[in-house]
């Protein structure tokens, strides 16, 4: 069969442990033809064939990003204000400002992400009056670098209906002096995000523009595959629609949203999975849900099997909490299995993942061997739990992005102390166990889907962004070639997509990238530094720089 495109003189690594490395490699009608020495690839030149000389550049399989929003990164970037979690309250009442000024009067003000470290200091009536005055009266809600939390004023207060006299069942609602201070923890902060919807919300078409942009960016970073970690019904048709269309530039994976504690989505649960299936196209595979089985950190809205630090609130033994109890997690979970579903769970405590693995192995031990279990963050796992994840065959959907040192890290460690946030992200741990180690950007919490940031942060332990000193949990590090198969072909097996993408294998999907270096044979405080010269999918060229 004679070759669409061949690449030659440029290293091709495969994620394919079987042959890491080729010299050369063939593509026709959208799949891998060839992968080998020059001469045993260049034999499938025909007349038509294109033969591209790499001068020295890479090719390695397209990246695979086992977790993150696009949808709503693509939301953020085309109709809500954006900004950086490094900016202190002060600057951040300064960009609501400027941002107000361009708005109608009575236009809402949604976006993000403001730092949790400063969760305390927005805790304050004082300081509501202040986003008040910046907003000029319009409603405001802001999430916080987690996407858990929101920051809202008085008039978005307002229009939910929440006072002293009304405060929401769901989620936690911090109070100043008996006074809803404007900080919404977790499902708090959904009775805003459904007012903000009923106000208006996206139309159809803005939704399908808003994954259109979220693809489009991660096809610059040279991502080809990727599984949304919670949609909606509203998502669902976006990435079906751009399909059918021949735009949706990705393998798509979607987690329909079971429980929703943060984003305000309707329907959930048993009515978005009974749909699901009707949004399934040639590159988008509804085939996981999404649980929240617990919150974050830095808010004590995890489950931690050790107590958090001492506060005014909790006391000296707070432990944390889940949103579900194991009978319910297994009705759930039972119910995923029996439909030949798999399951992302977010668990950030220990305590909430060593929930999940007793659930699991209930499960493994009545017959439901080949489901897909994800525990996503995966970010403080017991040794003992780290021992389950390959013996029930638990995929670590981690989020490196999250945990080099910043604020993130220090946000975890004013709650849980600097020891244990030392032995954040175990990932030398469980991929010496065995266990199946996936990465993903969890973008947009992350500020980019950047997976070079990723990879480096997973070699080094440090900082790749080169803002934040020091290292975190040094004997944690993986090699850059393991880090490499984190993004690749891992994350293709956690997500399902193994068999036709995530390595450079005769038969599979055509999705690959040209970089201007073997980054796994680089030094790794540069892997950061590798530019995407161009990104492929299913054999076409979807950017180029």
């Amino acid at each position: 069969m004679a070759a669409d495109l061949i690449l030659v003189g440029g290293v091709v690594r495969t994620a394919d442990r079987s042959r890491p490395t080729a010299d050369a490699v063939a593509f026709a009608d959208g799949k891998v033809l060839a992968v080998g020495t020059a001469d045993e690839v260049l034999a499938h030149r025909g007349e038509a064939t294109e033969v591209r000389d790499l001068a020295g550049a890479a090719v390695y399989p397209g990246f695979v990003d086992v977790h993150n929003h696009h949808a709503v990164a693509g939301v953020t970037d085309l109709y809500e204000l954006s900004f950086s979690v490094a900016l202190g309250l002060d600057e951040l009442l300064d960009v609501v400002r400027a941002y107000a000024d361009t708005l109608p009067p009575d236009a809402w003000i949604t976006g993000g992400s403001w730092a949790s470290t400063l969760m305390d200091e927005l805790n304050s009536s004082a300081v509501r009056a202040r986003l008040d005055e910046a907003a000029g009266g319009r409603p405001v809600m802001l999430s916080d670098d987690s996407h858990h939390n929101k920051w809202v004023n008085s008039r978005a207060l307002e229009l939910a209906g929440i006072s002293a006299d009304s405060i929401p069942a769901e989620g936690v609602t911090l109070l100043d002096a008996g006074e809803p201070s404007g900080v919404l923890l977790e499902a708090a902060g959904v009775v805003v995000a459904r007012v903000h919807a009923e106000a208006g919300g996206l139309t159809a078409d803005q939704h399908r523009r808003a994954s259109h942009r979220g693809v489009e960016f991660l096809s610059g970073y040279g991502v080809t595959a990727f599984q949304d970690a919670a949609v909606s019904q509203e998502i669902l048709a976006a990435l079906q629609s751009l399909d059918e269309a021949g735009e949706l530039n990705a393998w798509v994976v979607s987690s329909l949203t079971i429980n929703d504690e943060i984003f305000g989505f309707e329907p959930v649960g048993q009515p978005l999975v009974d749909l699901g299936g009707r949004f399934r196209s040639t590159h988008h595979r509804p085939d996981f849900v999404k649980i929240f089985l617990d919150g974050v950190p830095p808010a004590r809205t995890a489950l931690f099997l050790d107590p958090y630090l001492p506060d005014d609130i909790h006391g000296a033994h707070y432990h944390g909490t889940t949103t579900m109890d194991a009978d319910e997690l297994y009705g759930w979970l039972r119910m995923v299995a029996e439909r030949g579903l798999g399951a992302k769970v977010h668990c950030t405590g220990d305590g909430t993942a060593h929930l999940l693995l007793d659930v699991v192995e209930r499960l493994r031990g009545e017959g439901f061997t080949e489901t897909a279990f994800q525990i996503a963050h995966g970010q403080f796992l017991s040794d003992d739990d780290i021992a389950r994840l390959p013996r029930l065959n638990v995929s670590a959907d981690i989020s490196p992005f999250l945990w080099f040192p910043g604020v993130i890290a220090q946000a975890l460690t004013d709650v849980l102390g600097a020891d244990r946030v030392a032995h954040l992200q175990p990932n030398r741990s469980i991929i010496d166990a065995g266990g199946l180690v996936a990465g993903g950007s969890d973008w947009p919490v992350s500020e980019s889907p950047n997976p070079f940031e990723g990879m480096q942060g997973l070699v080094t332990r440090a900082d790749p962004l080169r803002r934040a000193p020091g290292v975190l949990g040094a004997d944690q590090a993986i090699t850059a070639a393991e880090a490499h198969e984190v993004f690749s072909i891992n994350a293709a097996r956690a997500m399902g997509l193994g068999d036709v993408t995530g390595s450079l294998e005769v038969g599979k999907s055509a999705d690959f990238v040209i970089l201007d270096r073997d980054f796994v044979t680089g030094p790794a405080d540069e892997i950061i530094d590798t530019r995407v010269l161009e990104t492929w999918f299913a054999g076409r060229r979807v950017f180029a720089a």
